[in-house]
């Protein structure tokens, strides 16, 4: 991938300062380490760093159109860039590059502001048309690629990240009440909110259009579902060769590049299946990666080798100990730029860098096979809550809990305190936000650690309204099931999933992740697929299994989802540097985020090895450190973290 960012003066069309975006993509360095390009023409100032993947030699941006009327940089993949050369070429546009990016500047000759539904690829796209003076802001479907934007007195800014824009000088890196108060319910922002009160972000499969006239949105693609009672009752066997087939394909065309990919491999069954296809089509030359830890509660370590050595891959691990995920940490967040709720991005933070280190700048991963066909456990908590809704009375049917969580009956007490959790809500189930009312209810617990003058601001009712307007009002008319895939899909797949767990540590690295599953074309295959052949009763994945049945070893092909998952405590406990100066006493009042008493007893509670830490306790830690870290980083006027400076100047 690369960093790309810019500047478009168009209320009063002041000449652009091709220097202040050459300071933003400075900021972008880690994106982009081989190469930066820039355009200057009147009110507007593009720029690009680039990472080298396709066409190496002769895919330097800004790239152009024929007669330099239409030009564009670009951040991310066109995997169908072959197939959409031809037909170009076909209808007599001329290249000068290989690059799949000359693909866009000539798809818009042909379509004009309509060229991205042609696209399969993951992407981020600022494209001038100087002869309307249109500059076009687009994102991919969903949302693999960051793309954020400001406005700022003479127009508006843009760039991958938000650092970026901070470092151009007009925009406040001040925080947002209400995108604080989104992450403290919901672990994400709803776009375009972002934690920052004058930053938004062009949202998944959005379509900015900025030109004297103002600033024009829309959605140029969505999530979609057939209505519940709609499907073709087929047999199962009738989805499988056609699920195979696309799934087949989206690996290969997601190899396309002229440098080595490799794949990451965790163990379970969605990135077993990408590696195993990958190695297929390599011919076992395929490099693999993963991750193991030191506690045997997250590690998976046992099958990953277990894939490993079927595949024949040659495979490499890194393993996250306690004080690497702690020092690891300060960086995620430097990078991911969102508080977090969990120190998971850390060894994730750590695992690219083990492929950096390997010479390598391209990973396939497994992220979205969980979204698109029911794989998480909260769709079948969803599931056993509306069948309890039935009997609210029933003392047997939520016991059905403990198929998902083990512990909840061992002990009456227990069960009684876990059968008042879940009952929250329970006959609600009209709500089209049932699936997750009791998570973010359970999130929403970290607010009581916010300073009472912040807390008036946060709004229930703001916040559902927000909500409302950015998810499809068709939502209603869906199976249970894929209302909560698509709120899954719309808010955790690219808030949280694909960029502090994705996009935002993989090029922390420099290195670009690509994701098969979330090709649009197996998304909409699989919307097609009936519900109970993706959540089969409480068998998640159902169909996923049975297509690749009898490839897998039965070991990984079988065993129920292991969420990914790292300690949080002790990370933070372990702090060190500049990522335990932010959270000091003198910095959480200054901040003025927290309350000071209660973040700081909760501070030295995770010192303590023998206090007992909660969940709730855990995403506390997380949020109140992350969210230090960034005031640190940014709003002190401490340019960046120690380590992540550090990092910066290996590049």
């Amino acid at each position: 991938m690369c960093g790309i960012a810019g500047i478009y003066n168009y209320r009063k069309m002041a000449p652009a300062q091709n220097g202040a975006v050459e300071t933003m993509i400075a900021s972008l360095r880690h994106r982009g380490p081989d190469e930066t390009g820039f355009h200057v023409n009147g009110p507007l100032a593009l720029g690009s760093c680039r990472l080298s993947i396709i066409d190496i030699s002769g895919g330097t941006q800004p790239i152009y159109n024929e007669d330099g009327t239409v030009c564009v940089v670009f951040n991310g993949e066109i995997f169908n860039y072959i197939e959409l050369r031809d037909f170009l070429v076909q209808k007599g546009h001329v290249f000068k590059t290989k690059s799949d990016t000359e693909v866009i500047v000539h798809l818009f000759e042909e379509y004009g502001p309509y060229f991205m539904d042609k696209l399969n690829g993951q992407f981020a796209i600022a494209l001038w048309d100087s002869m309307r003076r249109e500059l076009h802001l687009v994102r991919d479907r969903v949302g693999i690629v960051p793309l954020f934007f400001a406005q700022i007195s003479e127009g508006i800014v843009f760039a991958s990240e938000m650092k970026a824009l901070f470092a151009e000088g007009s925009v406040s890196p001040e925080f947002s009440e209400q995108g604080l108060e989104d992450i403290l319910t919901m672990w994400v922002n709803i776009p375009p909110m972002t934690p920052y009160k004058v930053v938004r972000e062009v949202e998944p499969g959005g379509h900015i259009t900025v030109s004297p006239r103002g600033c024009a949105s829309r959605r140029y693609w969505d999530f979609t579902f057939p209505d519940d009672g709609d499907y073709d009752d087929a047999p199962v066997e009738n989805y499988i060769a056609g699920l195979n087939e696309l799934i087949y394909d989206a690996v290969s065309v997601r190899l396309r590049a002229d440098v080595p990919v490799a794949s990451y491999l965790s163990g379970g069954l969605d990135s077993s299946i990408i590696s195993m296809i990958a190695g297929r089509i390599k011919g076992n030359s395929l490099r693999t990666f993963s991750v193991t830890f030191d506690d045997s509660e997250y590690d998976e370590s046992s099958y990953q080798e277990l894939m490993a050595g079927m595949l024949k891959t040659e495979h490499s691990s890194v393993r996250a100990s306690l004080q690497d995920t702690a020092r690891a940490f300060e960086e995620a967040v430097w990078f991911g730029e969102r508080p977090l709720t969990r120190s998971a991005p850390a060894p994730l933070y750590l695992l690219s860098g083990l492929v950096r280190e390997n010479g390598l700048k391209v990973v396939l991963t497994g992220e979205g096979a969980d979204e698109i066909f029911g794989g998480y456990n909260i769709f079948k908590e969803d599931r056993i809550r509306r069948f309890w809704a039935k009997v609210p009375s029933s003392h047997r049917r939520p016991k059905l809990l403990s198929t998902l969580y083990p512990y909840i009956t061992r002990d009456p007490r227990v069960f009684r305190f876990w059968q008042s959790f879940f009952k929250y809500g329970l006959e609600d189930t009209d709500n089209p936000y049932y699936s997750h009312t009791i998570r973010w209810k359970n999130t929403s617990s970290i607010k009581h650690f916010i300073r009472p003058e912040i807390r008036e601001l946060f709004s229930d009712t703001a916040q559902r309204e927000r909500l409302d307007s950015y998810i499809s009002p068709d939502i209603s008319r869906w199976n249970p099931l894929c209302r909560a895939q698509y709120i899954e899909s719309k808010l955790f797949l690219p808030g949280y999933l694909l960029s502090s767990q994705g996009d935002r540590v993989l090029m922390g690295h420099s290195v670009e992740g690509r994701f098969p599953f979330l090709d649009h074309r197996v998304i909409e295959y699989a919307a097609s697929i009936p519900p109970r052949y993706k959540l089969n009763v409480l068998n998640e994945k159902y169909i996923l299994k049975r297509a690749f049945e009898g490839m897998l070893p039965d070991e990984v092909c079988s065993r129920s989802k292991q969420p990914y998952r790292a300690p949080i405590a002790g990370v933070v406990a372990g702090l060190d540097g500049s990522a335990r100066e932010s959270c000091s006493e003198e910095n959480i009042r200054s901040a003025g985020v927290f309350e000071e008493a209660a973040a700081i007893n909760l501070l030295r509670k995770a010192e303590n090895p023998d206090a007992l830490i909660s969940e709730r306790d855990d995403m506390a830690l997380a949020a109140i450190s992350s969210t230090q870290m960034l005031y640190y980083m940014h709003a002190s006027g401490a340019a960046r973290g120690a380590a992540a400076a550090a990092r910066s100047d290996k590049i």
